[in-house]
C-alpha cells in the first residue's frame, strides 16, 4: 500500500526531483506531432492517489506531470508509459503518494516513439483526493449515455447533462452503467413525432451494432467526442461500472442474439466488450482477478462505495422462480456476495453506498414486448425466489451483523425515483429499512415507469417518468436525470437530490446517520 504524505512533504520531494525530465524540446509542425485524441480522465480516486487516462493517435509514450498547484510550479514528472496499438493507443497511470484532501493537477502529453523530440500539445486535468478528515463530500450519479439512437446533437446542446453536473463541482461521478450503447447504431437523422428532425454527429463504426474489438472501442470514443463530456472528464473523476448495453441489450450467457449480429457467440462479444471497457476508463486493476469490475472505493471517513458487477457472474435470463439458491439464478454470484458482506462488515465509514447497476424491485422483462422472463433481480410479488435470494441474503446479513447506514444507488430504467424499503410492507421482512435512489438517463431515451414487486416492500416516495403513453422521449424533451449527494462533514448527514438536465431540483431528502 502506498504511503500517504503531506502536501509539505510532496512539495519538498518534488523540488528535489527537478523538472528536467519532461521539459524537452519538440518540433512545432502540427502534422508531425502526436495528438491527444479524446481528452483526459481520472478515476478510482482515494486518499493518496487515483488513476489518470488519455489516448494518443499513434504509438507513443504518455508523459505525465502532477502538481498541487494550478501553475504547476511544483510539478513532479513521472516515468513515461507506452500507448500502443494493442490498447488502441490508450494509456492509464496510477498516481500514488499524493496528499489527502488535496486538489491535484496533472498534465499529459504524448511523445512519439520513433522521434523522442516530437511531442503532442499538453492536456490538463484535475481531481481532488479523498479526505483524511471529516470534510464535506459531494458526488453525482446516473447512467445511460447515447441510448436509443439519441447521440450528440449540437443543435440541442450536445450531451448537456454533463455540463449541468459539472457546475456542482462534485468530488466524483458514480457512473451506474450503460456507459455506451454498443448495440445501438447512431443514425445521422431521426424524425421526431412533432415533425422536427434530431440530427446526430455520426461515425462509421457507430452505423451498426458493435461486434469487433475496434467497434466496441469506437462506441466509447463516440461519447468522448462531446465537448461537455470531455470538459467534465477533465475535472471530475469517474467511478464506473457496466450494465448490459456495453455488450448488447439484456445480455447473459444464454442470450439469443438478433439477426443483426454476424458474430453469434455472446461470450466472444462480452470478452471484446470487456476489454474495450477496461481500456477506455481509468479503473484500478485487480491482481486477484484481472478484468474484475466489482471493487470497494474508500472516499474518506464518511463514505465507502461498493461497486457491484451484475452482469459477469449471472445465470441465464428467464423465469428464475426456484426457492433454493442455484447457479442458474446467480446475479452477483457467491464470490462477489461474500466480498460484499466482508466489505460492509469491515467498513468504518459513516455511509456505505452500494452501487448497483440495476434496481432491486423494478421488474425488467427480458422480452419487454410479451412481458416474459426477468432480466433483473425482481421476480414478481411474493416471497424471495431465484435471483431475489441473493438480495434477501445480503439484507438479512446487514440486519444481523449490525451494519448501519446503507444506501443503494442505481440507474438502468431511464427515469428518476426514490424508493423506501419498509419491512412492514414486504413479503420478506428480515431487514432494516433503507433507501434506494434511481437516476438517469444522462443522455438517452426516457422510459417508464416500470412495475414494482412487493417482495422487499418498496414504497415509492418520488417518481418522474414520461408515463406509459410517452416512451423513448429524446433528450430534447428535458427528461434527463441525475442524482446529487452531499454528505455534511460535521454532522454526517446525507442530502440526496434528484435533478433534471436544466438543474431543477425535483425531489430531495435528508438522511440522518445512525451511530455505529
Amino acid at each position: 500500500m502506498a504511503t500517504r504524505i503531506s502536501r509539505r512533504k510532496f512539495l519538498s520531494s518534488t523540488a528535489a526531483a527537478g523538472l528536467g525530465v519532461v521539459a524537452m524540446p519538440y518540433l512545432s509542425r502540427a502534422g508531425d506531432r502526436p495528438v491527444s485524441s479524446h481528452g483526459v480522465q481520472s478515476g478510482d480516486v482515494g486518499a493518496d492517489g487515483g488513476v489518470v487516462w488519455a489516448r494518443a493517435d499513434r504509438p507513443s509514450q504518455m508523459m505525465v506531470e502532477v502538481a498541487t498547484t494550478e501553475s504547476f510550479a511544483n510539478a513532479r514528472a513521472l516515468p513515461p508509459i507506452a500507448a500502443l496499438p494493442e490498447s488502441d493507443f490508450t494509456a492509464k497511470m496510477l498516481l500514488e503518494n499524493l496528499p489527502a484532501g488535496q486538489e491535484i493537477f496533472y498534465r499529459v502529453r504524448f511523445r512519439d516513439l520513433s522521434h523522442i523530440d516530437i511531442a503532442s500539445e499538453t492536456v490538463v486535468g484535475r481531481f481532488r483526493t479523498a479526505p483524511a478528515d471529516r470534510r464535506d463530500v459531494s458526488f453525482v450519479w446516473g447512467g445511460d449515455v447515447a441510448g436509443q439512437g439519441w447521440g450528440i446533437n449540437p443543435d440541442d446542446g450536445g450531451m448537456f447533462t454533463f455540463a449541468t453536473m459539472r457546475k456542482h463541482r462534485p468530488d466524483f461521478l458514480l457512473h451506474s452503467g450503460d456507459t455506451v450503447y454498443a448495440d445501438g447504431p447512431i443514425k445521422s437523422e431521426v424524425k421526431l413525432p412533432d415533425g422536427k428532425v434530431w440530427k446526430n454527429i455520426t461515425t462509421e463504426e457507430k452505423a451498426k451494432v458493435a461486434e469487433t474489438l475496434d467497434e466496441f472501442r469506437a462506441a466509447h470514443k463516440y461519447n468522448f467526442m462531446d465537448e461537455h463530456v470531455r470538459a467534465f472528464n477533465a475535472e471530475v473523476p469517474i467511478f464506473v461500472q457496466w450494465d448490459d448495453h456495453e455488450v448488447t441489450n439484456n445480455w447473459s450467457l444464454s442470450k439469443q442474439l438478433p439477426p443483426t449480429y454476424k458474430v453469434r457467440d455472446i461470450s466472444l462479444l462480452a470478452a471484446r466488450a470487456g476489454r474495450a471497457f477496461h481500456e477506455m476508463y481509468p479503473m484500478r486493476e485487480s491482481i486477484v482477478e484481472p478484468g474484475r469490475l466489482y471493487r470497494t472505493l474508500h472516499y474518506g471517513p464518511h463514505l465507502d462505495v461498493f461497486m457491484l458487477d451484475e452482469r459477469s457472474y449471472r445465470g441465464p435470463n428467464g423465469a428464475n422462480l426456484q426457492d433454493s439458491y442455484r447457479p442458474e439464478s446467480y446475479f452477483l454470484g457467491p464470490d462477489q456476495l461474500a466480498w460484499l458482506k466482508r466489505g460492509l462488515l469491515n467498513s468504518r465509514a459513516t455511509w456505505k453506498v452500494i452501487a448497483s447497476d440495476m434496481p432491486l424491485s423494478i421488474i425488467v422483462y427480458d422480452d419487454a414486448t410479451n412481458k416474459k422472463g426477468s432480466e433483473a433481480f425482481a421476480q414478481g410479488d411474493g416471497p424471495p425466489r431465484g435471483r431475489e435470494l441473493e438480495i434477501a441474503d445480503i439484507l438479512r446479513f446487514i440486519k444481523a451483523s449490525g451494519v448501519v447506514n446503507t444506501v443503494w444507488l442505481t440507474a438502468d430504467v431511464h427515469y428518476a425515483a426514490a424508493h423506501y424499503y419498509n419491512p412492514d410492507k414486504a413479503q420478506f421482512q428480515e431487514f432494516d429499512p433503507f433507501w434506494e435512489f434511481v437516476a438517469g438517463p444522462l443522455h438517452a431515451g426516457t422510459f417508464g415507469p416500470n412495475e414494482l414487486d412487493n417482495t422487499f416492500g418498496p414504497e415509492v416516495k418520488f417518481i418522474k417518468a414520461p408515463g406509459p403513453d410517452k416512451q423513448n422521449l429524446p433528450p430534447s424533451a428535458g427528461m434527463q436525470f441525475f442524482g446529487h449527494v452531499k454528505i455534511d462533514g460535521a454532522t454526517g448527514q446525507m442530502i440526496v437530490t434528484l435533478r433534471d438536465r436544466a438543474d431543477v431540483a425535483l425531489w430531495s431528502t435528508t438522511l440522518d446517520p445512525k451511530r455505529m
